[in-house]
Formats: C-alpha cells, sequence, structure tokens
C-alpha cells in the first residue's frame, strides 16, 4: 500500500477471508479436520514440565495419546459444502483445523488489521460463543450471542482484532443448539483497501507422468465449485507420461467444467522441475495471471484452499509465496508438517524445533494441542501446493533445471534472499501419498537426492565449505555401503562427479539423465526387485548364540560402537553359506544400517510393500567404492568456494525463462508444426 497524504481517506471495502466449510463428500476420515464435538483437554505447557530429561520424555510421550472420545457428528448432519446441523441440546466446535481462523498469520504477513465473523444461525435457543487462543495454546473467552426468546435464528456479528497475535493464535466459535436442531453457517471477513478487493487470478500447473486417473480426479476437484472456477486463469497439465490423461474417463467432464480454461501440454519426461517450470513459463509468456500455482498430480485437494490461499496473497504486505500443508491420503487426518525449515549447517530440510511431524489431528485436535497455537515461519513449502505470484517468477527466475528434488526448497530459499517470503498457510490444503511410504532414499532418486542437496547448497549454504554437509554425506554413504546398498552408493557417486561438473549441463542432461541413472543401476543385485518371495532361495543361517531379539533398537552408545565396527567387518570374507542362501529377511520398517550390516546376505522388502531385494556382500566392490567415496568428497571440499561461486554467477542464466524455452524447443516446434498442419 502506498501512503495516504495526511487527511485524505482511503476507500475500503469488505472482503470475505474464509468461510465456514463441510467435507465434499461427508468423509468421517476427515471430519475432525472440520469440526470439534469433544472438551478441549490441552497438553502440558513445557515450561511447567522443566528441563529434566525424564520428565520431557514422558511429556513427549504424552502429547501423542488420544484425548479424542470418538464421538463424531453424522455425516447426515453435513447440510451442505457450508452449513451443518447440530442436534438438540449438543455443542460443537469449529476450533479445527479447516474452520479455526488463524489470526496470528493474518497478523503477520498481511494488512489486516481487524476480522468481522458473521455466524448464521437457525434454530429457536442456539447460541454461539467466540474463543481466542493464546501462542501458547491457553484459550480465551471473548464473547457470546444467542437466538432471542421467539425467534427462529438470526445472524450475529463479531468485530474482532488481530493486534494481540503477534507470536501466535487463533480465533474459532463454538456453537450449542437449544430447544431444537440448529443449523449454522459462518463467513469471515475484512475491511480492506478497495484496490485490494478484487480476487487475484491463478495459473494452475499440474505435473503428470502416468496417473491420468488421478490427474483427471484432481481437474474435476477443481472445477467442481463455481467461486473457484472464477478465479482460475488457466489449468496447465503438463503431462510427461505414455499414459496420456486424455484418455481418463472423468477427462471430457472435467475439462467442461473448467469452460475453457484448461490446456494440456504434451512433453517430454523432465520431471517435476521442467514441468513446473514449463506451467512457470507460460505464466510469465502470457501475463495475465497474477500467481502461478504448482500442484501434484497425486493429490486430492480441498477446494476452498485455493479460495483462502488467494485472499491471503491478494492482501500480504508485499509479494508472498502461500503454501499448504499436506495430509496423508491413507490417514487422512495426519498431517506431515506444520512447516518446513532449511537447517543451514547440515543444508537438509526439517521441521522446525517446537513442530511435531505426522501429526493425527483425529486423536488430538486444535483446541487441545499447545504447539499448534505457535506461529510457524518456514523457509518453503513443497511444490505439491504452492501459490507463487508471477512478479516473483518475473524477478527471481523458474525453478532449477533438476528433475526432482530440491527444486521447491531451492526456490523458496532464493525467493526469500531476494525478500519474497514463504508462508505455510493454514486452512489450505491437499491430500497427498505419504514420504514414508516410498523409497525415494535407495531407488534411482538417490541420485537426485545427493546431487541437487549439494547444489542447493553450493547456491546458498552461508558457510564456506558448506558446513556439515560433506561430513554428512561422507556418514550416509557410508551407511548405505556397510547395508550392501551398492546401487545407491554408486547413483551417489555418480551424482557427486555431475556436481563437481559444473552448472553448464543441467539442462542438455535433464531430458535422459533418469535413464542414464536407471540404466546404469541395474547392473547391482540390491536394485533388482523380486514381487514374488519365491523368487529368492530360503533362508540359511547358522543358528545365534544372541539371547536377546535382533529387532531391539540400539542403545545410541551402541550404534556409536556398531558405527566404527561394522565398516571394519565389511573387510572380512564373507561366510561360505550365505553365497549361496540368505541370511535372513528384513521387513522395510527394521532396515536399519546397524542391522543390516549383521549380515552377509539378506532379502530386505522395501517400504511400499510390494516388493525385495536381494542384498549380497561384496568386500571388493566395498573396498573400491569406500575409497572413491573419500576421493570425491576430498575433492569436492577442496572445490567448494571455487564450485560455489560458479554455481551463484550462473543461477539467473540457468533459471531464466530464455534457458527454459530452448530446453522446451523439441516440444514447442512439435506443437507449432502440428498446428500448422
Amino acid at each position: 500500500m502506498s501512503p495516504s497524504k495526511p487527511g485524505a481517506t482511503t476507500a475500503t471495502v469488505r472482503r470475505v477471508l474464509q468461510t465456514q466449510i463441510m467435507p465434499v463428500d461427508r468423509d468421517l476420515d476427515v471430519l475432525p479436520l472440520y469440526v470439534d464435538p469433544d472438551p478441549a483437554v490441552l497438553d502440558a505447557d513445557k515450561y511447567n514440565v522443566g528441563g529434566d530429561k525424564g520428565a520431557k520424555e514422558l511429556n513427549k510421550a504424552s502429547l501423542r495419546q488420544s484425548v479424542s472420545s470418538g464421538t463424531m457428528i453424522h455425516p447426515d448432519q453435513i447440510v451442505d459444502r457450508h452449513a451443518v446441523r447440530i442436534e438438540q441440546g449438543e455443542r460443537l466446535s469449529f476450533g479445527s483445523y479447516f474452520n479455526a481462523f488463524p489470526a496470528s498469520y493474518w497478523r503477520r504477513w498481511t494488512i489486516v488489521e481487524d476480522v468481522r465473523l458473521a455466524v448464521e444461525l437457525h434454530g429457536r435457543g442456539a447460541s454461539v460463543t467466540v474463543y481466542k487462543s493464546m501462542a501458547n495454546g491457553r484459550s480465551q473467552r471473548v464473547s457470546s450471542q444467542q437466538v432471542e426468546d421467539g425467534a427462529a435464528g438470526g445472524t450475529f456479528v463479531f468485530d474482532l482484532s488481530l493486534r494481540p497475535f503477534a507470536d501466535g493464535g487463533w480465533y474459532w466459535y463454538d456453537v450449542t443448539a437449544g430447544d431444537e436442531d440448529a443449523v449454522v453457517s459462518a463467513v469471515w471477513d475484512a475491511e480492506v483497501p478497495a484496490d485490494r478487493a478484487e480476487s487475484g487470478s491463478v495459473a494452475v500447473t499440474i505435473t503428470t507422468m502416468n496417473r491420468p486417473g488421478f490427474c483427471s480426479d484432481l481437474i474435476t476437484q477443481l472445477g467442481s465449485e463455481d467461486d473457484v472456477i472464477a478465479i482460475l486463469d488457466t489449468v496447465f497439465v503438463v503431462d510427461q507420461g505414455t499414459d496420456k490423461v486424455r484418455g481418463a474417463a472423468g477427462f471430457a467432464a472435467a475439462e467442461k467444467a473448467l469452460d475453457g480454461r484448461l490446456r494440456v501440454i504434451d512433453q517430454g519426461n523432465l520431471g517435476g522441475s521442467g514441468g513446473y517450470a514449463r506451467g512457470q513459463l507460460e505464466t510469465v509468456k502470457a501475463g495475465t495471471a497474477t500467481y502461478a500455482l504448482m500442484m501434484d498430480d497425486d493429490v486430492v485437494c480441498e477446494p476452498q484452499s485455493l479460495l483462502r490461499a488467494v485472499a491471503f496473497a491478494d492482501l500480504a504486505r508485499r509479494p508472498t509465496i502461500v503454501g499448504g500443508h499436506m495430509f496423508s491420503l491413507y490417514s487422512r487426518a495426519r498431517l506431515h508438517s506444520f512447516g518446513e525449515i532449511i537447517q543451514t549447517w547440515r543444508w537438509w530440510w526439517m521441521s522446525p524445533e517446537h513442530v511435531l511431524s505426522e501429526w493425527d489431528f483425529a486423536a488430538r485436535n486444535l483446541r487441545s494441542t499447545r504447539w499448534l497455537h505457535r506461529r510457524v515461519d518456514v523457509d518453503f513449502n513443497g511444490w505439491f501446493m504452492c501459490l507463487i505470484p508471477r512478479q516473483v517468477l518475473d524477478e527471481v527466475g523458474l525453478s532449477l533445471p533438476v528433475f526432482i528434488k530440491w527444486d521447491d526448497s531451492e526456490f523458496g530459499v532464493r525467493a526469500k534472499a531476494a525478500g519474497y517470503p514463504t508462508v505455510t498457510f493454514p486452512g489450505a490444503a491437499v491430500w497427498h501419498v505419504p514420504w514414508t511410504d516410498k523409497n525415494d532414499a535407495l531407488d534411482w532418486q538417490a541420485y537426485f537426492h545427493e546431487r541437487n542437496r549439494l547444489i542447493a547448497a553450493l547456491l546458498h549454504s552461508p558457510y564456506k565449505h558448506g558446513g556439515r554437509l560433506i561430513q554428512e554425506s561422507v556418514n550416509h554413504s557410508v551407511a548405505h555401503l556397510v547395508s550392501m546398498q551398492y546401487s545407491t552408493v554408486e547413483l551417489r557417486q555418480l551424482a557427486l562427479e555431475d556436481v563437481l561438473a559444473g552448472p553448464d549441463g543441467l539442462h542438455e542432461a535433464l531430458p535422459h539423465r533418469l535413464a542414464d541413472v536407471n540404466a546404469f543401476r541395474k547392473q547391482f543385485s540390491d536394485a533388482q526387485l523380486e514381487a514374488d518371495p519365491d523368487a529368492f532361495p530360503p533362508i540359511r543361517r547358522k543358528p545365534s548364540r544372541r539371547g536377546h531379539s535382533e529387532l531391539e533398537v540400539p542403545s545410541k552408545r551402541s550404534q556409536i560402537i556398531q558405527a566404527g565396527l561394522m565398516p571394519l567387518r565389511q573387510l572380512r570374507k564373507p561366510r561360505a553359506l550365505s553365497r549361496e542362501f540368505p541370511e535372513g529377511e528384513i521387513a522395510a520398517m527394521d532396515a536399519k544400517w546397524y542391522r543390516i550390516a549383521r549380515y552377509d546376505s539378506a532379502i530386505v522388502s522395501m517400504p511400499d510393500q510390494t516388493s525385495a531385494a536381494l542384498y549380497t556382500r561384496d568386500p571388493e566392490l566395498y573396498r573400491d567404492l569406500l575409497k572413491r567415496i573419500a576421493d570425491l568428497h576430498l575433492k569436492l571440499y577442496r572445490r567448494w568456494p571455487e564450485l560455489s561461486a560458479e554455481y551463484r554467477s550462473k543461477l539467473p542464466e540457468i533459471t531464466s525463462p530464455e534457458a527454459w524455452e530452448e530446453t522446451f524447443r523439441p516440444w514447442t516446434e512439435a506443437d507449432a508444426e502440428a498446428a500448422d498442419d
């Protein structure tokens, strides 16, 4: 906002910030994210727990204990998308993830200073009570109103200040039905400058690869509500697979619902970064959308999330990236993380210290969870749902050409350095397959994890040699090595070699690097997966003298000792019987380095539970890889300052629209030729 002249008045209008919503499909699994029928049972304050280690561990365990009674409204009580019926004499709280108002985020990042809550109640004797919370989770009653005697209902308005929310806190309301069932709906709005009244428009980019059904369903969700369609400029579906989204059963209806806003772009598999960069490029070139929204193809979207994210971004103090949260597609009230930062000394993504990951709102909802009330500031947001102002793309460039992994986090760090913050915004979310059910630390993605993490650190680490990153890279490679995961170690070595080669080849490698990586790793037995358990020889091993379970988690001291001894053990000659018969079977959940390293051969199942691989210890390969690990990491350490300078100097060039246009040329030219025919 530009400052007004003394005595001048600025025209203002009311703008909706958030509306009460209920689940689209009346799904009982997600109802805890929308309403909370239980009383609040707030956990202990950490300052009351104190610094005693035992007390802290006990409190940490208690935080995960369920306080839910299991009570839940019946799906038939959901009147429609915005209204719910509360049975006579019952009380229902809207202090939930999707219906509480995240006051501290609006206070910190936007120009909004006061909000108005308008609750529409129908039902004799019904009442509404408004609450607010402090950053430490304690709640305070703000105000209450009731349907007057003899009246059938009414609209109750509460004017609420955002001033007392500097560090955290929410607003919410509870509704109690009186002499009969009550029906409730509500709207949060604010007085905003007239030049902020109109909603910005959104160009959505969905990158898809052989998930036509999933992607078609997502397009359907985006076109399911008129108010969401109204803010859509274009929906780009960048189809990089062979099983095309156009062939999905529901695609035609989804396309029709978007009324000309859908554009499907076919191109080769350039990974997530190539798909998102294509949408970013098209958005920048068109120049019509206010925002570019990155979204995965395998998500289920809460459509109102788009409206909330756009309203927040429209009213932000400065151009701001607005990200959504990710809930599990399989346990739908479970939140992956409430926000993510980069720990710069390690150069690794993580949740802030006080954030508890994999949080189950069905067990302990917002009003009963103290840490959820403190505002969480982040460095980036994953591109499973992330709204980026077009202005930011214009000024800091497009995605890095890194195929997959670290493209979203690097962009967030880059934008932040240019003065554009990222806010992971409560009340905006998607449901996604959780990372814990994937195998991306061991399979072909291990190459991209290692290479792209190093590239991001070279670009942005404030430390001369990347802090602890190189040491951690050595540790992780050795851990994979003693675990007989030779293909993973080889891919990590290949990643280091490519990093040392510099940034010039990143665009050129994009179309073929995945194929190269997959072809390379196939030569290793630990990369050859079998779905049939009978594909492996039977287990045979000399009986162990151990009198305790090998599945016990060793102490920290024991792990440190094993970290010193296990690398030495790998030099010994393997037991003869292990060459013909695996010595054991290891479940994915137990496949830790300190357990795998005890065996000379083992069948290890994969995290997705669909297959397993035979791991076989090879002392000669171990010696060779150990030497190469040391040599390459020493070379990286010595060259870090010059490499960092080179990557940083070329960052504007490799993320420029011009560089990406050249990368996309084989497909854009093919499209142009097809259009001429």
